[in-house]
């Protein structure tokens, strides 16, 4: 079956690489260069069996602060978009404990489907991607915040995650790193088993061993109109000729939404702006952290990358702009010197700004849409899990075009 996959993003890539594993021939269509969007600003945390949507019923009490506080982790920028607003109160109809415990259940099944389905691709394929599986540790500085997490802990247990409740010491001891930051600890969720890799080299590795193999990539080519005859695509129309296919997938990440709009469909997805650093580390031992390590206070993850350490966070929703904020950044660095005072010299931090495509509930969108072309699958709205999940949602669309 001729399959054309809309977006090279990791998403993208890896319908690709499951589509071409099942004897497909593929096409790939991007206006830009694989990972160049969220997928290579991604934080590098595998977060296969410790899941927390946004959409939480402690959103509430935090709404003035998202609202107004200028330095809040999450921060909510009204635009005059209808959009915005309809994705908004979706989001907090989604606030409650029901929609976050069932969101958390399909969202550590997806992500247990995708853990096999990228192992067994590094295994295959042997891509150099910095991969490690040193584990995870979740941070928490109040009471209140470390008996919530522990409640969550209990229902991902209940799905098979191997995870246990952490002191200050224990966390010092699993990552050294963390020492001087210990005091300011009221314990942890350590998951043993989380992983971490670069998703931009995941991305480029792809991409490489897929043109071998002789699935044709079109990039640097925007998607100039989607054809639609009889309520199916016919072809995507791009600078580089008509692009036909017996079937087409559509992940294109952010851009989903307003691709979508124009074939009459509505896709509840919207852009969380996030932020990253990249800084070498310091190599003396117990300085840099090689456990990976979420800061749930400020929202910012912390994810070995070989011989470098990616730092990430912010949610801001507010539009498309992807222009780098200097406070956002400074804001990121000082969060590593807080926690990593000695994990590196900061003489570059190779600031990034990107979109993560976000659903009210977290869970990303797969397969037809009921109001949507007949040869067409969605593969879209993974938010900031694009990496952890991509690999489980590419498997099911493969197995949804061999139903077929």
């Amino acid at each position: 079956m001729r399959v054309c996959v809309l977006g090279a993003g990791i998403v993208g890539l890896a319908t690709a690489y499951e589509l071409s594993q099942s004897g497909h021939d593929v096409t790939v269509i991007d206006r830009a260069l694989p990972g160049s969007g969220a997928s290579g600003g991604n934080g590098s945390q595998l977060s296969y069996s410790y899941v927390q949507p946004l959409a939480d019923p402690g959103i509430w009490a935090q709404l003035p602060k998202l609202l107004l506080s200028p330095s809040s982790p999450l921060k909510i920028r009204p635009q005059l978009d209808v959009h915005q607003w309809r994705w908004g109160l979706q989001f907090l109809a989604a606030c409650n404990a029901a929609t976050s415990r069932s969101t958390t259940i399909a969202l550590l099944e997806l992500a247990a489907q995708s853990r096999q389905s990228f192992d067994a691709m590094l295994a295959k394929e042997k891509l150099a991607v910095d991969f490690s599986n040193t584990g995870k540790l979740v941070l928490f500085s109040t009471k209140a915040s470390f008996a919530a997490a522990q409640k969550q802990m209990l229902l991902q247990r209940g799905m098979g995650s191997a995870q246990k409740a952490v002191s200050a010491n224990q966390c010092v001891d699993i990552e050294p790193a963390l020492a001087s930051y210990a005091p300011n600890i009221t314990g942890a969720i350590y998951t043993p088993s989380e992983c971490a890799a670069d998703c931009q080299k995941t991305c480029d590795g792809l991409q490489e061993l897929l043109a071998q193999r002789g699935v044709r990539f079109l990039l640097d080519t925007a998607i100039e109109k989607i054809a639609l005859e009889r309520g199916a695509v016919t072809a995507v129309k791009t600078h580089q000729g008509d692009i036909e296919a017996d079937r087409y997938v559509m992940a294109l990440g952010a851009a989903s939404a307003p691709v979508a709009r124009n074939l009459g469909v509505y896709l509840p997805i919207y852009p969380l702006k996030g932020y990253n650093i990249t800084v070498d580390v310091n190599e003396t031992p117990g300085s840099a952290p090689d456990v990976s390590v979420t800061d749930s206070v400020r929202k910012v993850v912390f994810a070995r990358i070989g011989s470098r350490l990616r730092v990430a966070g912010m949610a801001e929703l507010g539009g498309y702009n992807t222009q780098v904020a200097p406070r956002q950044i400074e804001s990121l660095k000082a969060s590593t010197q807080a926690l990593f005072p000695y994990s590196s010299a900061f003489a570059d931090l190779h600031p990034w700004a990107g979109l993560r495509p976000a659903t009210p509930t977290a869970l990303p969108l797969i397969g037809k849409h009921p109001k949507g072309p007949s040869n067409l699958l969605f593969n879209v709205g993974h938010g900031a899990l694009g990496f952890t999940l991509a690999f489980g949602s590419a498997a099911q669309v493969a197995a949804m075009l061999a139903n077929q």
